[in-house]
């Protein structure tokens, strides 16, 4: 944050709708982190990976979910589930392999491809965290840290 912006700028009331809901106040940090996310892979080499492949590839990560079952995690229908989930196989990130426990149903299975980008990924996080560590303070991101991950336990 510059010396000029102040985080009251950012929350006053300059739009006619009014200063921005909590909503707004998660996304915009969490699509930074996307983007940033984005950038390392693609310059690790995962160029075929697109923005709404990470939707399915966010943390805990889809390994040995049933499709149904991370459809519903993710709210989103089973169709478009399914649809990334053709993607992401025919790109090598992952495979649906029989359920032991119900060979009419499939389990996700990451590649050595995908395995492969979850460290990319988590260095992209890293950085962005001590980005913004040094930029709000230590003791306020991790109050911020704390903040959310106490408001994840409770939803």
């Amino acid at each position: 944050m510059s010396e000029t912006t102040s985080s009251s700028d950012f929350t006053s009331s300059g739009s006619q709708f009014g200063p921005p809901l909590i909503g707004a106040l998660l996304r915009m940090p969490l699509e930074a982190v996307r983007q940033r996310m984005l950038e390392r892979l693609h310059e690790h080499g995962f160029t075929d990976l697109e923005p709404a492949h990470l939707h399915v590839l966010q943390y805990p990560g889809p390994q040995g979910q049933r499709p149904s079952e991370l459809a519903a995690r993710l709210r989103i229908s089973k169709q478009a589930l399914n649809y990334q989930l053709g993607q992401l196989e025919r790109l090598g990130y992952l495979e649906r392999r029989p359920d032991t426990d119900d060979l009419r149903s499939r389990r996700i299975a990451l590649t050595p491809r995908a395995e492969a980008a979850v460290p990319v990924i988590r260095d992209a996080v890293a950085e962005i965290e001590a980005e913004w560590t040094q930029q709000l303070g230590p003791e306020r991101f991790g109050q911020l840290r704390d903040a959310l991950v106490d408001l994840n336990r409770l939803i």
